[in-house]
């Protein structure tokens, strides 16, 4: 799913156009027992608590592509085994979450692989989108509509004592001890099955949150949704820059690093206006390193160990391996912050034999927030 295609879903959730037909949850305790199960139809909740349940699921299709959300497909194993979470999630979605013995079976599931220490809520909403066709003017006409987009949302919340402290008591005039209650917090993870692409169902694939980009749950994404876990978006910065390093060698100076820098930030600049997030594959990165002045001998280096760590056939996003707003030069004891736009005022040079960093300098130069004077030294007075 692209950038559009999440917000044309996110519009659903909404005072006006939110359709939810059934909403379903279970309260899990810390020690794993299910503590509450509810059954609801969705539009007959009071409106105050209708919208809070819609905050949590518009927070579950928020974020950047590539880092908190992940399109992910499922392997062929899981759509043609009787038992692949791929036809049992379908079974949840055909049966618009009214069959009981399915929902005990994916709340068991859920319980089973998701490692979390404390309480939690897992909430479970069906919903049936009537896809509007879009006019040349992009304008939404539901009068011509074709198909239904049928699917649902999945949201884990965790669920925590509210801190103690002092509260006023309106009834009684009085200053007084707060009651601690156990409240629904934003959700950690969830996902959105089937996909929607190209504005129409895919049951190939699915759209999976996780509040912490850089953690996310192997055996959620594994064992419950049945998808291969992607590198998290940390792991993908890591990996790039060591394959990189080990690729160059003795060639990985300033200067070609800070042309790598530039050029992948300049792809990701020319793809701004693009729904669809940049996504780098090895071929891709060749032509990026061929672009930098990588000679040829360390780009098929560099091909060959991108096939070793990151996969033949997979892709590093561009926004996780490079940072439009920070140029940064680090040291055991000094790191300088460059504006990305201004990488020419650094450089280095060997002086009296020993390797320096050299920033060109001008007139407003602050330390510790103080103005200092700056420029060339007076020469000394005779």
């Amino acid at each position: 799913m692209n950038k559009k295609e999440i917000s044309e879903i996110k519009k659903r959730f909404t005072k006006t156009k939110c359709s939810v037909t059934r909403l379903c949850g279970c309260y899990v305790d810390a020690e794993k027992n299910k503590r509450l199960e509810l059954k609801e139809a969705f539009l007959s909740l009071p409106e105050e608590e209708m919208f809070k349940y819609i905050d949590i699921f518009r927070k579950t299709l928020s974020g950047s592509i590539g880092r908190t959300l992940l399109n992910m497909e499922f392997p062929t194993e899981q759509e043609t085994r009787e038992d692949g979470a791929q036809k049992f999630l379908m079974q949840l979605v055909q049966s618009k979450l009214q069959d009981e013995e399915l929902l005990g079976q994916f709340y068991d599931k859920v319980i089973e692989n998701y490692n979390y220490p404390e309480n939690y809520f897992i909430i479970l909403v069906h919903d049936a989108y009537d896809i509007p066709k879009i006019t040349s003017d992009g304008v939404e006409n539901f009068d011509a509509s074709e198909y239904v987009y049928d699917y649902i949302l999945c949201s884990i919340c965790p669920v925590k004592l509210t801190k103690p402290g002092l509260c006023y008591n309106a009834e009684t005039n009085h200053i007084q001890d707060r009651i601690r209650d156990w409240l629904v917090q934003p959700p950690e993870l969830g996902f959105l099955f089937p996909s929607f692409n190209d504005r129409n169902m895919d049951i190939h694939s699915l759209l999976y949150y996780s509040k912490n980009s850089d953690e996310l749950d192997l055996a959620i994404t594994e064992n419950l949704l049945g998808c291969q876990m992607p590198l998290p978006a940390k792991s993908q910065k890591e990996t790039f820059n060591a394959i990189v390093e080990e690729s160059l060698g003795l060639d990985c100076d300033y200067e070609l690093i800070k042309n790598i820098h530039e050029n992948l930030n300049q792809m990701v600049e020319e793809n701004k206006e693009n729904p669809e997030p940049l996504a780098l594959d090895r071929n891709d990165m060749g032509r990026l390193l061929e672009k930098s002045g990588v000679d040829e001998e360390k780009i098929e280096r560099f091909e060959t160990r991108f096939d070793e760590t990151v996969g033949e056939k997979e892709e590093l996003m561009a926004d996780n391996i490079s940072n439009t707003r920070k140029f940064e030069v680090r040291t055991p004891d000094v790191t300088v912050q460059v504006n990305p736009e201004r990488t020419d005022l650094v450089e280095t040079r060997v002086i009296d034999g020993v390797p320096c960093l050299v920033i060109e300098i001008n007139d407003l130069v602050e330390v510790n927030g103080i103005q200092i004077v700056s420029g060339m030294a007076q020469p000394e007075s005779e």
